[in-house]
């Protein structure tokens, strides 16, 4: 288990799997930085594990949307040792490719790709320095096939799974670990956020409380994928159980609207 005194930097973490994450990393006694745009929320959540579990918590709020708030949160830091980075923030969207917004998608991008891959880069270097730490991004069951009428989101997720296996070899015996976090939907603010409430998919949740004790204890344990839930670990396999091209038409159907 990784030492409860190191300092862990938790971004989205003003509701979802974001929030839960918090609490369990509160409860097994880190001090915390929140991360997330919704400052309120973040003083309301800090409040919280102070006074439940004693713990130094510290509220950043920031919009990792744009471009440079993560060297403006990693600069914020600079005094401090993040021995533990949980990259959690990230959004979706629901529709066809070509009819939903531009920017919206390209924000989607910058979030869930541009802004994990810019936080990972900044605080890796120091943890490799040290000789310990450990990143947590949080990807999803999306990340194993393609994903028709949330294209871009499932797109994200492949490259967030894809980098965390990638870099998890890199620093094998530095002992930095990288482990990416597969939940299936789950019970969240992000169904509304992306439009999926009326599709199938919706009817598929896992609450947000195991799925942050698996992503935790996986994370602890020093392992590359965490799946939460043996439905979520079944649909991780489709793609190698049947054809790729019978997997998508399945998760468009699933992505659909009823």
């Amino acid at each position: 288990m990784p030492d409860s005194s190191r300092l862990a930097l938790i971004t989205g973490a003003s509701a979802g799997i974001g929030m839960e994450l918090a609490r369990v990393f509160a409860r097994e006694g880190h001090p915390l930085v929140l991360t997330a745009r919704r400052e309120d929320r973040l003083e309301q959540l800090a409040r919280e594990l102070e006074g439940a579990h004693g713990i130094d918590v510290r509220v950043v709020a920031a919009d990792l949307t744009e471009a440079e708030a993560p060297v403006r949160l990693f600069e914020q830091l600079s005094g401090e040792a993040v021995d533990v980075l949980v990259n959690n923030a990230g959004f979706g969207a629901s529709g066809r490719f070509h009819e939903l917004d531009r920017r919206r998608q390209l924000d989607m991008i910058q979030l869930n790709v541009a802004a994990l891959t810019d936080l990972t880069h900044l605080f890796l270097g120091p943890m490799v320095t040290r000789g310990r730490g450990s990143i947590l991004n949080v990807a999803s069951t999306a990340a194993f096939q393609p994903g028709p009428l949330m294209a871009v989101y499932y797109a994200s997720k492949a490259y967030v799974l894809s980098l965390s296996e990638a870099l998890a070899e890199e620093l094998s015996g530095t002992g930095v670990s990288v482990t990416a976090l597969c939940p299936g939907p789950t019970k969240s603010e992000f169904q509304a956020t992306a439009e999926i409430e009326e599709t199938r998919m919706a009817q598929m949740l896992m609450d947000a409380e195991p799925v942050a004790e698996a992503g935790y204890r996986g994370m602890a344990s020093g392992k590359r994928i965490v799946i939460p839930g043996l439905l979520n670990k079944l649909t991780a396999q489709s793609h190698r159980i049947g054809p790729r091209n019978v997997v998508t038409k399945v998760v468009k159907r699933i992505n659909q609207r009823q």
